[in-house]
């Protein structure tokens, strides 16, 4: 059965398409950080991402596959054991999901969908109750040519979720599910043209969150009003240095942030940049409005798809794709800087989530 609070399990999705074992179970020391292997299972196709339930009895994971599916797992001693067969999402290549209002949402991209998935009392997941279709483009000739649905995040109320679209360049809020799971999108607040919002974090706080911009190499600072349900966005911050930008031939390097986290004291956030294969180290002001880039530290291998903060609060793990590996760093407390401490060998890792 998994834990609850304490972060003594770390569960690591990875693509079975790339020579990933599935879902591999870690053991995680609270003083050190270090990750030991358990365990794997591949009985889903490509869980790139994964959620678990507050209760710590339960994981999700989205099956990027062109027909889009998702999966729930019961956390025992051995390991994740499925709760039935996946669940068709009727979306393609979900890539993020949440759990919010007994619904599991999923975030379909190639389809540029978000779907509800009822949460049955034992777990389980039931059929789509809705899914809702994005609309639009953005300027950017490969990327954009049409919505991208990339994250789904619940605000720290509970009352609305936020759909961050990588190809219209978007935020979309939605209320609460109505009882037969139908989502209201209420408001879509447009980021800058050909950015590429990916994620979002919200401050501790809860009245500010951190859009990452995989096309811009960048993150946008908003006001969140909880009342009514408003993304406001402020600025927005390069995640590279100026002289990061070129390679050895003088040319532009391209980089692809994918993920943005936040301390829990709300005086930093931590980039993963795939291609300059670094963290960037961010602080943030007091007001939570500002946001400053303070340094990068490689990530320790190649292509870092997903940053995640133990809930102790003291470590930071990669997840390598391309290199096959998941590193820990422990941070400094006082600058925020992360300092590489181990990793392990995940082939093809993607995510990484504590129980």
């Amino acid at each position: 059965m998994g834990t609850t609070g304490g972060g003594r399990r770390a569960y690591i999705g990875s693509f079975t398409a790339a020579g990933g074992r599935g879902i591999v179970t870690a053991a995680v020391d609270p003083e050190s950080g270090a990750l030991t292997p358990l365990h794997a299972t591949d009985e889903v196709a490509n869980p790139s991402y994964l959620t678990p339930a507050p209760d710590g009895r339960h994981l999700y994971a989205v099956s990027e596959t062109s027909d889009g599916a998702a999966a729930a797992f019961s956390l025992t001693e051995h390991g994740p054991r499925p709760l039935g067969a996946p669940v068709p999402v009727r979306g393609a290549d979900p890539t993020h999901l949440a759990l919010w209002a007994g619904h599991l949402l999923t975030a379909n991209y190639s389809s540029g969908s978000v779907s509800a998935l009822p949460v049955r009392a034992d777990g389980g997941l039931a059929e789509p109750a809705a899914v809702v279709r994005h609309e639009g483009g953005g300027p950017h000739p490969d990327r954009q040519e049409g919505p991208h649905a990339h994250a789904v995040v619940p605000d720290p109320t509970g009352r609305w979720l936020l759909s961050v679209d990588l190809g219209t360049d978007s935020v979309r809020i939605c209320e609460l599910p109505t009882a037969d799971g139908e989502l209201v999108v209420r408001h879509e607040v447009p980021m800058r043209p050909g950015s590429g919002p990916r994620h979002l974090a919200f401050h501790p706080r809860g009245g500010h969150a951190y859009v990452i911009n995989e096309l811009a190499s960048t993150v946008t600072p908003c006001r969140w009003d909880a009342g009514t349900g408003t993304l406001t966005p402020l600025t927005e911050t390069a995640v590279l240095p100026p002289d990061a930008s070129a390679g050895e031939d003088g040319k532009a390097a391209d980089n692809y942030p994918s993920e943005v986290v936040v301390s829990q004291d709300g005086r930093f956030a931590w980039a993963a940049n795939r291609g300059h294969d670094s963290i960037s180290v961010l602080a943030i002001d007091p007001s939570a409005e500002g946001i400053s880039l303070v340094t990068t530290v490689p990530c320790g291998g190649h292509w870092p798809r997903d940053l995640a903060l133990h809930p102790g609060g003291r470590h930071l793990y990669a997840a390598n794709e391309r290199s096959g590996d998941v590193t820990w760093f422990a941070i400094d407390t006082r600058t925020g800087v992360p300092e590489r401490r181990g990793s392990i060998e995940v082939p093809a890792a993607s995510c990484v989530v504590f129980v």
